[in-house]
């Protein structure tokens, strides 16, 4: 398992190497044990609530391997898309393990979200309207609603900024009027959706996000006499990049959760909610990390270390200034030589893992390891330069390693022109 105090990678020096002998770099390398470990230590933080489900955000590392461990301990999807939505289908979901929390949304969306029995999560009022046409004048049972208190919450960061800067989610009365719509339309289930901030530390986030969710909850039931059954808290639990980061502490968000449906649900006579999350980061970031190799040094006004991995491969560093610990393999024990900026070869400028990084000694050859790239690392990759995205790779429990996605090819970089005119051009997607 990944040592989150000392960041030190799951698997041996020599192990990786015989690892990169099979699977050339750059390469994503998770951990199936640590991916259960998550899993479990969340669902038992909110075993208290007998309907509560762990939504796992596909848009964080959508590769059907990874779903399907996720199935095993429980957990269910929270989707985007349809295309999305149809990657949950393959990998067995469903129903109520299915959540479509979208924005701006085609009508096909809907249908297919509808097909499936997904509990579709509303972003806008207007959206009501368009869900309406999309299904032919019929409402699904349940629909959940997503809000926007435009409050500031402790904890926010500048991922998504201030909930007023945010584009998603409505405004309370918004919401209540949404609700009403629903309602005299025929929708009997209703759920409450908020995500509000990323990437938080400490364990107030969730707790405060609950009671003003279950307040709204018996708001809308009081007020507007229509029955919540679910109360979704989405993402925004952070993880502890940095090595001096203090973990936080699941146990405990999960009690203060508790504390405030016992506090503000109960009383109000509605302890039959379901409570649900969708973290992408929590659970699988740690689980995974980006492996690559160093092929080049350059000292200018730094010392660059050049790698085969690149902006394209994990792009947080360079579109958030976002801090991934690394570790050069077989020297953890090692104390730093120098200071070195790690780059990749994309023709722009901010393509760097990290500037004046303190390291062990480190030259040509060696191996880094990027922690906790498991979420939001592969899955947010793309083709500039003509980039191919890398291959990832699952250590299973019994200690075995194998490819869950082969590296890109320039086959599927050209593939959309394979009806291009010039037939030298089609050829290109064969190759």
């Amino acid at each position: 398992m990944p040592d989150l105090q000392t960041k030190r990678p799951f698997v041996s020096a020599a192990q990786l190497e015989a690892i990169c002998a099979r699977f050339p770099t750059p390469f994503y390398l998770y951990s199936e044990a640590e991916i259960r470990r998550r899993a479990r230590a969340f669902n038992a933080a909110f075993a208290w609530n007998p309907g509560f489900c762990e939504y796992f955000a596909v848009k964080a590392t959508p590769t059907p391997a990874i779903l399907k461990v996720l199935g095993q301990e429980g957990c269910g999807c929270d989707c985007a898309t349809g295309v999305e939505l149809s990657l949950a289908q393959a990998c067995g979901f469903g129903g109520n393990k299915v959540v479509f929390s979208s924005n701006d949304t085609p009508a096909a969306d809907y249908r297919q979200a509808d097909a499936m029995g997904a509990l579709i999560n509303l972003d806008s009022a207007d959206m009501v309207a368009c869900l309406r046409e999309a299904l032919g004048g019929r409402m699904p049972e349940r629909v959940c609603l997503r809000v926007n208190p435009g409050q500031d919450i402790p904890g926010e960061n500048g991922i998504i900024g201030t909930p007023r800067d945010a584009k998603f989610g409505m405004t309370v009365p918004q919401l209540l009027q949404a609700a009403r719509d629903l309602r005299d339309l025929g929708v009997r289930e209703f759920g409450l959706h908020a995500f509000l901030a990323s990437n938080t530390q400490g364990e107030g986030y969730y707790p405060l996000l609950a009671r003003m969710l279950f307040s709204l909850a018996v708001r809308l039931h009081d007020e507007l006499g229509v029955r919540v059954t679910f109360v979704d808290l989405s993402g925004g639990i952070g993880v502890a990049y940095r090595p001096e980061d203090r973990p936080v502490d699941i146990a405990a968000i999960g009690e203060g959760v508790h504390t405030a449906f016992d506090e503000v649900l109960a009383p109000a006579g509605m302890t039959d909610v379901r409570v649900g999350s969708e973290l992408g980061r929590w659970m699988l970031a740690p689980a995974g990390a980006l492996v690559t190799r160093v092929i080049h040094e350059k000292v200018t006004y730094k010392d660059y270390l050049g790698v085969d991995a690149c902006a394209a491969d994990l792009m947080r560093p360079a579109i958030y200034d976002a801090y991934h610990h690394i570790t050069v393999v077989g020297r953890e024990d090692e104390p730093a030589a120098g200071t070195y900026n790690v780059v990749g070869r994309l023709c722009e400028n901010n393509d760097q893992f990290a500037h004046d990084r303190p390291l062990p000694r480190v030259g040509v050859g060696d191996l880094l390891w990027i922690h906790d790239s498991g979420a939001h690392g592969r899955s947010m990759g793309y083709n500039y330069n003509g980039a191919l995205r890398p291959a990832e790779l699952m250590l299973r429990e019994d200690g075995a390693v194998e490819r869950i996605r082969r590296a890109e090819t320039p086959a599927d970089y050209f593939a959309t022109l394979d009806e291009d005119p010039d037939p030298a051009v089609a050829a290109l997607a064969q190759r």
